[in-house]
Formats: structure tokens, sequence, C-alpha cells
């Protein structure tokens, strides 16, 4: 009877620790900024979805671009018009990669922990390979993913809206952000 009870127990430590292997958002923040002399202009979207895996490190996340917000309805039409991100034929941006030292952070201890992401961000049928540094936060059950770094517009065939002055309204190069609190996938 203790060895049926010992071996109930380890079974079920095993399966409860593979279920928390996997996390996932349906609500992740992306934002992006873009610094210039005509104006700054920042776009917020809260329907990123991602998934990342606590054992490989793998990485996955979608942005549905019509999701951008902008302060002024005129910036938005220009940002999902053809001639910029072409919303309707592109309708996401993708990344696939991978926490690169995935080791480094310790699932079962609270903390906030610095990684390197490695991987293929995709954005208007356009794929770059790219690094960037990060955080992972672990707080109980919950992982909080987040990084800024820079992205230039024209790596990905974005193309500038139509000049309406001298001075340039869209950077060469944005800030992004991007904010994902993962739960446990079931």
């Amino acid at each position: 009877m203790k060895n049926l009870i010992l071996t109930l127990s380890i079974v079920l430590i095993v399966f409860s620790g593979l279920k928390a292997q996997s996390f996932m958002t349906k609500t992740g923040h992306a934002q992006f900024f873009s610094e210039t002399v005509a104006e700054n202009i920042t776009a917020n979207n809260y329907k990123m979805v991602s998934t990342l895996d606590s054992k490989t490190g793998a990485m996955v996340f979608s942005v549905p671009i019509q999701s951008f917000e902008f302060e002024k309805s005129m910036m938005q039409k220009h940002f999902n018009q053809e001639n910029y991100m072409d919303s309707k034929k592109y309708p996401k941006a993708k990344f696939k990669g991978a926490v690169t030292n995935i080791g480094d952070v310790d699932f079962t201890k609270d903390g906030t922990y610095n990684v390197t992401i490695k991987g293929d961000m995709t954005i208007k049928g356009k794929t770059k390979s790219i690094t960037e540094k990060g955080t992972l936060q672990v707080k109980g059950t919950e992982v909080v993913g987040k990084s800024t770094f820079n992205l230039a517009i024209a790596d990905y065939g974005v193309g500038k809206p139509p000049k309406k002055s001298k001075t340039e309204n869209v950077a060469d190069v944005v800030k992004v952000s991007v904010d994902l609190n993962y739960k446990p996938k079931n």
C-alpha cells in the first residue's frame, strides 16, 4: 500500500510539473513609439498572442496589425494603408524563436531573470533574424515577459506615408516594447 501511494505521488508530481511547462497569453501588450521633429507617434495593441515553453525556451508571438490603437484616427488609417503596413494583405506580425538561456530561469522560484531572445521576426511578409534582451519575471504560477528593442522599418519593407511637409512624420527606427503576462497553458 505504501508503495502504491508513493508511486501515485510521484506520478502526480511529474504530471503537475509537465502541465506547467507551457505558458500562454492572449492579451499581450505591444507598443511602438516613433520620435521625430514633426511629432511623436505611439500605438498600443492589447491582442498579442504568445506561447512560451519553459523547458525548451521556444517562444512564438503573433500581433494583429489592425489592432494597433493610435491617439489620432487618421494615424491609424495611414498605418493600415497599402503604402505603409498594408494590413489587409499582411494582417499579422509574427515572431518565432526561443529564449536562448532558458536554463538560467528557475520557474519554481519567484524572481526576475535576464534573458536573450533569438529568432525570426516577420512583418509585412519580410523575415529578419533578431536577437534581443529581455526579462522573465516568475510570480507564482505566472510569468511576465518584457523586452524593449528598436526595429528599422525599412528592413521589413515598410514604407513611409506620403510627405505632407518637409519634415518626416515617421522615424526610420521605431522603439518597440513587449509586455506578456503568461499563465500556465492547460
